[in-house]
């Protein structure tokens, strides 16, 4: 494997973390209507990123053998993606508070930010081993993609994933974590796709023909959260209702999609 495959493989990673490292730029307390509008606007980065990043990828995939049928693995993917953050949301334990105490809060934004985390992880896996299937087929000579190619995603990818650092770090640090950790924390949801990119290269064989359900799977857990956590913190209710986390989504989801068309 040469340098100029190395680097490519780390420059989504590097995208997420220069995106983690908008935390110490932030002020400690943040207005509760930019609250909204940031979770508006992770929400609309995530359903963006679902839409034009996963799951069209993923029925693209396998058009060209599946025909009109090209959605089936795109709903199972999703569907499977879905369930399995509903079992872990399940899973993890509820704790019984006061939401309106300074305590309470914290705790459940930390347990909200937590999902969060683990579906941008989730999402991070497969868009790593789209990389890695990128440089596989430049470096093997399977299909028509060349190293320019192959890097051109790359950076395209590092683009998109710096608004996702941003949407790790800044909750976590609003939960009450340090921001050093929450940084780290930020980086470490994009450690993920060098790993996954790296493993696709060596059993391309074996990861290619799965990576459309992987895909769906990773979109399907980014829906979860959006709907469940981002989009009711986002909105609000009764008099904490504000149309602030409305525009966010609407710009989320507009910078998200632009990104994706444009660099995909």
């Amino acid at each position: 494997m040469n340098k100029e495959t190395i680097l490519g493989l780390l420059i989504p990673f590097l995208g997420t973390s220069l995106g983690s490292a908008m935390v110490f730029v932030m002020k400690d307390e943040l207005n509760p209507k930019v609250q909204k509008g940031l979770s508006g606007f992770a929400a609309g980065v995530m359903v963006a990123a679902s839409i034009w990043s996963l799951l069209i990828p993923a029925m693209d995939m396998v058009e060209g053998n599946m025909g009109r049928m090209s959605w089936i693995p795109a709903v199972i993917g999703f569907i499977i993606g879905i369930l399995f953050l509903l079992f872990l949301d399940s899973a993890i334990p509820h704790q019984h508070i006061d939401s309106e105490a300074p305590e309470g809060r914290n705790v459940e934004n930390l347990r909200r930010t937590t999902m969060m985390v683990l579906a941008v992880v989730i999402h991070n896996i497969p868009e790593g081993m789209a990389v890695g299937v990128s440089y596989a087929g430049a470096l093997f000579g399977t299909g028509n993609v060349s190293l320019a190619g192959a890097l051109v995603l790359s950076i395209g990818i590092a683009i998109q994933n710096f608004p996702e650092g941003a949407i790790i770090s800044m909750p976590l640090r609003q939960a009450g974590v340090d921001k050093n950790k929450a940084f780290w924390m930020g980086v470490g949801s994009g450690a993920v796709e060098p790993i996954a990119a790296f493993i696709t290269i060596l059993l391309s064989q074996i990861m290619i023909p799965i990576l459309p359900y992987l895909l769906a799977f990773a979109a399907g857990a980014m829906f979860y959260v959006v709907v469940e956590e981002l989009i009711p913190e986002a909105t609000g209710e009764g008099e904490a209702h504000t149309n602030i986390g409305t525009l966010g989504f609407a710009a989320g989801f507009v910078i998200m999609m632009i990104l994706d068309v444009m660099l995909g």
